[in-house]
């Protein structure tokens, strides 16, 4: 009985402390945020202040030791994002993960980007690699500073490898496949369309333009009419119906960036504003790193903005004399190269005669698993998709020639005004972005930042056979990318739309540029003010006017007649929901939502009816890429209803808008639990912020993610949002007036749930309050000091 007890009470105090030992393991690799520590890679000390927001300031002598001490933060309170990052990019995550992390890792693995790291590294000037060293050694010291490894890794029961120099070119390998076409799937799928539609009615479905454009130069593309009966033949007429799928559709409505400045002459202090909001895949913690970084020895430096994790740079902000901000371009980067055989075996045609594929074999190691190899053939274009039965296609994708990734963007740390930093961007290499910029005197411009390839005259936005006359023939010469400069209006602005036309235009190419709606909304509002305030700009970044579905608002009334309506109680409470919808993406309106999704189901109905001809030949399940720009065909084919061109499974086009609503009602009905009047767009748009490791242990998620907020916003218009995607960052600032500028993320500066700033901050970006730009009073320092010689 004694024995029985003494077990009895040794299980209650397993059941007591084995928590409380979890918990105090993973207090153990919190960082440390006040004291001193004596490390052996910096020449004078550096501080490290954080105020009550987590956002440190760091101040060194010299910009190799800054390099170092923002590696050192980012190592305390980030390591596991960047181990995650450059793991991506390398297609290393399945020696952290296991199997399931295997399809990632051989999609990824297909573009080599640890050898091409390896390559690029030793391609830098000597300045860069030096802060790339010191920012890994600074990583690394930051990462051993903790009392415990962090604690993603005690829940894998992993341990974290050390930062190298080339791991930062991976982060920003990371972005390319996070902001690019990386297998040219858009050349692919638009190519399949283009082999079997009648050329005309290939040409007015796959636009580069419509009315809806915004452009900083050149009109709006004039709609193609719609073909006619004579144009088009028998075309649908042919085909059977192929029963509809709802295939995702992931060139259209993309979430994008917004970022714009104004000119001095429109502000009272004379300075320029600029705006940025990059809108990204959203976890926990955030994309970005808020920083301020300082150099006060003989070559002093302020910088102040975001900051990615693995890279020692400010990657939007301000340096006092300059803001700058990027949204992605959706330049053509990617092309899909046909490749003819070669007179022997296993090689393939160029201009210059057969070649043969080069050959590599790449290991992935597989924890808990052994390894799995890869085998890659690779082109003097690119590597080689395999087991594709349309045609041997090698993917020429931006990202993997020499010179696309440097870190050039560290000289804008020193540029004093527009036209400096503008000619900085052209030397950058980098995801090739909409790089906009404003000056302490007022200017403002907008460029290209990233290489640029010289392109020949080809169709570049179909696979395009290359063994006569290659397509690229080496980078743009910075004296031939677009620029514009202190424009007559006082204004620019980009949403990841076109911006140039003509000439400028086939430079960059359409990769996949958004529907100008947005970017048209951002013009309107800036054009409705003659002077403008920092506040202004939040006012825009917003806005959440749904302009452009009220067209189809009235389309959707329209279609509600009263024969559709009658007897149908459901219908009337659907019209009158309809009718209230309040104009704007609030999280209360039911209407909003409903017009929404009456939009999209239209849509979709409309192409997949024209897609069947497509489908019959690939397979009901071959993706297919609607374009960004279908809005206009789209609009012109439910208003001119052309016979010839609604599929045998429609009586009528208004038989289509009528399935539409069905469809919709039906999918309500089964489900969701309550009436009608409790489907508002905030159930449907709830922000879901989790942590990478939420999803494989669910008990935790409560702990690991952000709160569950419904929140206003969309496509299509300035705040853009959605459950799993919205502002990586919202700012404005007037160079040289920070202090008046704001800035806020989402999640916290924290990557550590027991944290306090693992959430700080949160709930300014979810209210969209205006956190200072520049960080506050010190609340924690934290003192480096070089090791002494002796």
């Amino acid at each position: 009985m004694r024995v029985l007890k003494r077990l009895t009470l040794i299980c209650l105090l397993l059941v007591l402390l084995l928590p409380l030992a979890a918990y105090l393991a993973l207090r153990a690799s919190l960082p440390q945020l006040d004291g001193e520590f004596t490390v052996s890679a910096i020449t004078a000390p550096v501080s490290i202040e954080r105020d009550a927001y987590g956002v440190p300031v760091v101040t060194a002598q010299n910009r190799v030791d800054l390099a170092y001490a923002t590696g050192f933060v980012h190592g305390q309170d980030r390591f596991f994002q960047m181990d995650l990052s450059r793991r991506r990019a390398a297609g290393e995550l399945a020696e952290l993960f296991g199997a399931v992390a295997l399809p990632l890792d051989r999609r990824n693995r297909f573009h080599r980007f640890r050898n091409r790291a390896r390559a690029a590294i030793a391609d830098l000037v000597h300045s860069e690699s030096e802060l790339l060293s010191a920012y890994a050694a600074g990583v690394n010291a930051g990462l051993t500073s903790l009392d415990a490894r962090p604690f993603e890794y005690l829940l894998l029961r992993a341990r974290p490898q050390a930062w190298q120099a080339e791991d930062s070119l991976l982060v920003g390998y990371s972005m390319f496949l996070e902001l690019n076409d990386d297998l040219a799937e858009r050349d692919r799928q638009r190519g399949r369309a283009h082999r079997v539609l009648p050329r005309p009615l290939f040409d007015f479905l796959y636009p580069h333009g419509s009315d809806w454009d915004a452009p900083l130069e050149g009109p709006p593309v004039s709609v193609r009419s719609v073909p006619t009966a004579t144009e088009v033949g028998e075309f649908l007429d042919d085909h059977k119906p192929v029963k509809r799928q709802r295939v995702a559709l992931p060139d259209v409505d993309i979430p994008g960036s917004n970022n714009w400045a104004v000119a001095g002459w429109l502000t009272d202090s004379g300075r320029a504003i600029v705006a940025n909001d990059m809108h990204l895949p959203i976890t926990a913690p955030g994309v970005f790193y808020r920083a301020r970084l300082r150099v006060v020895g003989d070559r002093p430096l302020d910088l102040t903005g975001v900051t990615l994790p693995g890279v020692p740079m400010l990657i939007a902000g301000s340096n006092g004399s300059i803001a700058w901000a990027n949204t992605n371009s959706y330049g053509d980067w990617t092309d899909a190269v046909l490749l003819q055989p070669g007179e022997a075996a296993d090689s393939y045609l160029t201009a210059a005669g057969s070649r043969r594929f080069t050959t590599y074999l790449e290991t992935i190691h597989v924890r808990d698993g052994g390894s799995e190899e890869l085998r890659i053939r690779e082109t003097i274009w690119g590597p080689v998709l395999e087991g594709n039965d349309e045609a041997l296609i090698a993917v020429n994708w931006l990202a993997h020639k020499p010179g696309a990734l440097n870190f050039r963007g560290l000289d804008l740390e020193t540029a004093t005004t527009a036209e400096v930093a503008l000619g900085i961007a052209n030397r950058m290499g980098m995801p090739p972005q909409n790089f906009v910029v404003g000056d302490a005197s007022g200017n403002i411009g907008w460029t290209i930042a990233g290489r640029v390839p010289a392109r020949a005259d080809y169709d570049a936005s179909l696979p395009a056979d290359w063994s006569e006359r290659a397509g690229w023939s080496g980078w743009l010469r910075a004296a031939d990318y677009p620029r514009i400069v202190n424009p007559q209006s006082g204004r620019i602005w980009t949403a990841n739309t076109r911006v140039v036309a003509d000439a400028a235009l086939a430079r960059i190419g359409d990769g996949g540029y958004d529907l100008g709606a947005r970017a048209g909304q951002i013009r309107d509002a800036l054009l409705a003010k003659e002077r403008f305030t920092i506040r202004d700009m939040l006012d825009i970044q917003l806005d959440d006017r749904a302009l452009f579905l009220a067209r189809w608002q009235a389309r959707l009334l329209a279609t509600l007649d009263d024969a559709m309506l009658a007897d149908d109680p459901q219908l009337r409470e659907y019209r009158r929901l309809v009718e209230n919808w309040g104009a704007r993406a609030a999280v209360e309106s039911v209407g909003y939502r409903l017009v929404r999704d009456f939009r999209s189901r239209v849509r979709d109905r409309v192409f997949d009816m024209l897609m069947q001809p497509v489908r019959a030949r690939f397979g009901a399940q071959t993706p297919l890429r609607m374009s960004n720009q279908f809005e206009a065909p789209l609009w012109s084919l439910i208003n001119e209803q052309p016979a010839h061109l609604l599929g045998a499974q429609y009586p009528s086009w208004d038989a289509l808008l009528r399935a539409a609503i069905r469809e919709a009602l039906d999918a309500y009905r089964d489900e969701f639990d309550g009436p009608l009047t409790k489907r508002n767009w905030g159930e449907r748009n709830t922000v879901q912020i989790r942590h990478p490791l939420s999803a494989a242990v669910p008990a935790l998620s409560r702990w690991l993610d952000m709160p569950r907020d419904a929140l206003p916003g969309d496509s299509n218009m300035p705040r853009v949002q959605g459950p799993g995607f919205g502002a990586s960052e919202r700012f404005a600032v007037a160079p040289g007036d920070e202090a008046h500028g704001y800035l806020h993320m989402p999640a916290g500066q924290s990557g550590h749930p027991l944290s306090p700033y693992y959430r700080r901050g949160h709930d300014d970006w979810v209210r969209g309050r205006a956190s200072p730009f520049l960080p506050g009073a010190a609340a924690h320092t934290l003192v480096l000091r070089p090791q002494s010689a002796d």
